[in-house]
């Protein structure tokens, strides 16, 4: 079985060739759907990201309001280091967890989608690794209407993260997103056939 890392940066547009990739057929394991369950009130994680962080956190219905979170966390290194330290080792055993029943259900390829694969450390786990980018302008202006933050705040997010152009040195294949939505389309499925290409090669 091949694992794909699908990877970028905040606000790239990852979740336009993750959503084609699987409209192609391929399994996907997301990170971030992975993180948002393993937060939900009666989770382990839940619990210990609330005792770290205060209940100052959370909605009236318990459960915890992501945008207070991460105002925290992009302020402030040490607190982001603190909520990787609970989520990561967490999110890497789910993920090889999923991997191995995909693996004993005969999938040929996974795509293993996680923003910060490279930065956890985690890159042993993919294959082959695909980088999406974005050039600098757009990525911050994506940012601030996505999640309504000032230039600043958006510029501060993104500079807590590995810079594209470093990803793009591990990369083996590389989507630039700073065009039209049916550009990114057309190159992930591009990438597709080649990564079925190397699954049979790899067969013979």
């Amino acid at each position: 079985m091949l694992v794909v890392g699908l990877t970028g940066s905040i606000a790239s547009g990852k979740s336009v060739v993750s959503k084609t990739l699987k409209e192609l057929g391929l399994p996907i394991i997301d990170a971030d759907l992975i993180a948002r369950k393993m937060v939900k009130p009666g989770e382990v994680g839940y619990q210990e990201i609330v005792d770290h962080f205060g209940k100052g956190i959370l909605n009236p219905d318990q459960t915890i309001n992501r945008r207070r979170l991460a105002k925290i966390i992009f302020s402030a290194s040490k607190e982001r280091e603190r909520l990787n330290f609970i989520l990561h080792p967490r999110i890497v055993e789910e993920s090889k967890r999923r991997m191995r029943d995909f693996k004993e259900r005969g999938e040929r390829i996974v795509i293993l989608d996680a923003a910060l694969l490279v930065e956890a450390g985690e890159l042993s786990l993919a294959d082959k690794l695909i980088v999406v980018t974005v050039s600098p302008k757009i990525q911050v202006k994506r940012l601030v209407q996505r999640d309504h933050l000032t230039e600043r705040e958006a510029k501060k997010r993104i500079a807590t993260q590995m810079s594209l152009s470093e990803k793009v040195k591990l990369a083996d294949y590389v989507i630039d997103n700073s065009g039209p939505v049916r550009k990114t389309i057309k190159r992930t499925k591009g990438i597709y056939d080649q990564l079925c290409l190397t699954i049979t090669d790899k067969e013979e």
